[in-house]
């Protein structure tokens, strides 16, 4: 059920990341405007990641929940009170530095786009950007509190106003005449008016949990010295991500213009099943697992076995999916704007290859979360560290070369180098998943991952596939958006019923099944 509230506020704000998407697509395509908003994205998101919401939640709610559970309400306010103070000190001295350091930033950055004009947008960008970062630095302490109290909805939900206030942005100003380089920075500042506004939407839900909290500088305080101890090699794991997602943006912009808008878009959609199945469960879980820790490894093992059944269930036809009908799934962003036939063949071909590592990544959530609950942050920061060095060198060894094979008429053809950043991103998320799987094995004593329910998703994702392969080749040429429709929906219904026939389905959908039948 929490679970399904964490993918419910997912959802909403996805749709709306999703339509800022094909507004952004309509106006920029996949040119240099493209690629310096991408990279502008990606710098203070460095910042957000490292400090936001995955670090905080792997070392404050475990501290917090059990505080909270053991009676002493006033010590975890004043814990909470004690790591708002010290967070959104960090975050405005970081956002501060990196507003002083855009230049320099973004050419360190995004070496690649130096002398053709893309460098100096993106400083611009970075300077209206790392304010709004720091801004949604402080959302994800509150997303912290909320989903400790089992208020999930809420914080998941908020930031479909961020993405809101960039629609509203590039409408108003699109209708104004305003284009260009001058269209990109009245985005940002819808960003940053966003940011503002996700943080404001929580508080109303925030403040009956705020009774205990004032904010301070002490690390003296009951549980803080924890989570900080907690917070270290976490921090350490996320730095590794985010140096990963850094020397990508950076390779990126070393190949070929667009490869940075490329990668965004994909990216868009290959986080989505990440964020609504693989990160709304380990969300929704990582309370439930943090309070069966006192239960003992038999209930940890038990409910991360659970996760993992509920994840990959959803995951694995979504992979199958995104390789297949990929062309189809790109109808979303083709609006007849600036985003044209060979940018969806391109942006395809790199989503099919982050494809291959989606059921790792999704799963490889849950297992950290599990390992987070069991006061282990080390061991996920460790084989962070292996998985970054994996993808890194197999992309490198595959961007160039791919770069040199294009798609699309002479003159406008687009280079495939992103889809090698792409498959060395999906290697690494396997060796990661491996890696995990190993080790809390052998913490929890055993454990499986779906096991002869896994063998059956994967024979309803083979029927559904099969039965989406035939509008696919005997539709005739027709609208791209009615392509997808009647290629993706009949996959979705077969893939469904299979699964529910074969007895696959999780117990939230089969409960969700019964109540149906019963009207």
């Amino acid at each position: 059920m929490a679970a399904s509230r964490v993918a419910a506020g997912i959802l909403v704000s996805r749709i709306f990341g999703f339509v800022r998407d094909i507004v952004f697509a309509h106006h920029f395509g996949t040119g240099a405007l493209a690629d310096a908003w991408r990279a502008a994205l990606r710098i203070p998101n460095v910042l957000q990641n490292l400090l936001g919401e995955g670090t905080l939640s792997a070392s404050f709610i475990p501290v917090y929940v059990r505080l909270l559970e053991e009676g002493r309400e006033e010590a975890a306010g004043r814990a909470a009170g004690a790591v708002l103070g010290l967070l959104a000190t960090v975050a405005g001295a970081l956002a501060a530095l990196g507003v002083w350091a855009a230049p320099w930033l973004a050419t360190l950055v995004a070496t690649g786009f130096e002398g053709d004009g893309r460098a100096g947008i993106l400083a611009s960008l970075l300077r209206i950007l790392f304010p709004m970062t720091a801004v949604l630095v402080v959302s994800a302490w509150a997303l912290g509190i909320l989903n400790s109290h089992r208020r999930f909805f809420v914080s998941y939900v908020a930031p479909a106003l961020w993405n809101l206030a960039m629609i509203v942005a590039v409408v108003g100003a699109a209708g104004r005449g305003v284009f260009g380089a001058d269209l990109i920075f009245a985005m940002a500042w819808g960003a940053l008016a966003g940011g503002v506004l996700q943080l404001l939407f929580q508080l109303p839900f925030l403040l009956r949990f705020l009774k205990h909290v004032v904010p301070s500088l002490s690390t003296r305080i009951t549980g803080v010295r924890e989570i900080v101890t907690n917070f270290v090699p976490v921090f350490a794991a996320r730095g590794a991500v985010n140096l990963s997602a850094l020397v990508d943006t950076n390779l990126a912009s070393r190949l070929s213009t667009g490869a940075v808008g490329i990668m965004g878009y994909a990216q868009l959609l290959y986080l989505l099943p990440v964020s609504l199945f693989g990160m709304s469960v380990a969300a929704a879980e990582l309370p439930e697992l943090s309070r069966d820790r006192t239960a003992g490894v038999k209930a940890v093992r038990e409910r991360t076995e659970r996760a993992v059944e509920t994840v990959l269930f959803w995951l694995i036809p979504i992979t199958a999916g995104y390789i297949v009908f990929r062309e189809e799934v790109m109808a979303i962003y083709r609006t007849g704007g600036a985003f044209g036939e060979t940018d969806a063949i391109a942006t395809g071909l790199v989503l099919a290859a982050y494809a291959v590592g989606l059921p790792a990544s999704g799963t490889s959530r849950v297992l950290s979360s599990a390992f987070f609950a069991l006061g282990n942050t080390r061991t996920p920061a460790r084989i962070a560290y292996a998985r970054i060095t994996v993808s890194a060198a197999v992309g490198i060894a595959l961007m160039f070369p791919l770069d040199r094979v294009t798609v699309g008429e002479p003159g406008l053809e687009l280079g495939l180098g992103a889809a090698g950043l792409a498959a060395g991103a999906s290697l690494g998320a396997w060796l990661e998943l491996a890696l995990l799987r190993h080790n809390l094995a052998r913490q929890l004593s055993g454990g499986s991952l779906g096991g002869s329910r896994l063998a059956r998703c994967l024979v309803a994702t083979l029927v559904a596939t099969a039965v989406g392969l035939v509008p696919k080749l005997l539709l005739p040429p027709v609208q791209p958006a009615l392509a997808a429709a009647a290629t993706i929906l009949p996959v979705a219904v077969a893939y469904l019923w299979v699964a529910h026939a074969l007895g696959a389905s999780p117990e939230s959908l089969r409960r969700l099944y019964r109540r149906g039948w019963r009207r």
